[in-house]
């Protein structure tokens, strides 16, 4: 995606109220990473949108951005807290219960379960969870879960009625509007 058309989206994305912006650009060097971070966090300033950094809470804390979201195998929620400033997010990837469990007793403040349903992003995270499983992830710890994983603008709905506080996508807010995306609003901030 071009610069511009990067800003642009991010600038609608924020405009339509979504919650937060997760980075997670894995290929960007550390000064690539802290720039983008940095114009991020400018765009969304104004704005209830908070900015999150995959793995990376050296760059979170550089750039201002709120928080942190950590891969389900990485530093785990308690071994970040004693270096982060109060308010600052830790969220965890979970694709288990017994994960779930695991990143709520180290201190996460939300998780996000997945995959929901099959998508083509998340092949190497095993079978997807379906309903069925994403619901007793959101049932076995007092955490926000958000859904990830296969959800469009038809199943986004299920996975709200299953538990979820809300969803992490890329395809959903890539192809819906703002008009589209408000008629679904349900979304609670962890």
């Amino acid at each position: 995606m071009r610069p511009q058309n990067f800003r642009s989206r991010i600038r609608r994305l924020i405009d339509w109220g979504i919650d937060f912006i997760q980075l997670r650009e894995k290929d960007l060097g550390d000064q690539e990473l802290f720039l983008l971070t940095r114009e991020v966090v400018a765009l969304a300033r104004t704005t209830s949108c908070r900015v999150l950094v995959n793995g990376r809470a050296d760059v979170a804390l550089a750039a201002g951005a709120q928080g942190v979201h950590l891969p389900s195998g990485g530093l785990r929620a308690d071994d970040l807290r004693p270096w982060l400033p109060d308010g600052f997010l830790v969220g965890v990837s979970v694709h288990s219960e017994s994960e779930a469990v695991r990143a709520w007793t180290s201190g996460a403040d939300y998780v996000l379960a997945g995959p929901v349903f099959a998508t083509p992003s998340k092949t190497g995270m095993g079978p997807p969870l379906g309903l069925v499983g994403f619901s007793e992830i959101c049932r076995s710890i007092p955490l926000p879960v958000l859904g990830l994983g296969g959800i469009d603008a038809v199943t986004v709905k299920a996975v709200l009625d299953a538990g979820a506080a809300g969803v992490a996508a890329i395809r959903l807010f890539q192809e819906s509007s703002g008009a589209d995306l408000e008629r679904r609003r349900r979304f609670r901030t962890p």
